[in-house]
């Protein structure tokens, strides 16, 4: 299921065409519940890739699989899970890794990541730039159904 970080599958990725993956179960639709954040309530939902942020620094929301990804590989990342976090073939804590120095994450495929991230109801809440106008690589997955997701 999960490929080790050091596998080199990654070149092999990038010179695919990759399908647009579209918008996922939700339409990239915002999901709500009883433990829904304050982050939230104050984000700008994306429901499309033609979406653009307000202004800069501004929190984005969204569960729009294409735009999740595109975020994503636009800075470099790929997805993964935390080693350790499985239940049994379930993947553990989902993560985007940026290349840091973090042995304990295990490359996926966006197909595993995005089957995960919609069974478990999760948002994707982000930013674009930050403030200053740099890009940033924030983000943080929330189920708005949990209170401890």
């Amino acid at each position: 299921m999960a490929q080790e970080k050091g596998n080199k599958t990654r070149g092999a990725e990038a010179d695919q065409v990759e399908e647009d993956l579209g918008a996922g179960p939700d339409d990239g639709k915002v999901r709500k519940g009883p433990e829904s954040s304050k982050s939230l309530k104050y984000s700008q939902e994306v429901t499309s890739t033609e979406d653009e942020p307000e202004r800069e620094g501004r929190s984005l929301v969204t569960t729009h699989h294409e735009v999740i990804r595109q975020w994503a590989e636009e800075r470099d990342g790929v997805p993964a899970t935390v080693e350790g976090t499985e239940h049994g073939d379930h993947l553990g804590v989902l993560r985007i890794d940026f290349g840091g120095e973090n042995d304990k994450l295990h490359h996926v495929s966006w197909e595993e990541w995005f089957e995960t991230f919609d069974s478990r109801q999760l948002n994707f809440i982000y930013q674009e730039q930050r403030s200053d106008g740099q890009q940033s690589n924030f983000f943080r997955l929330e189920n708005p159904g949990r209170e401890d997701a």
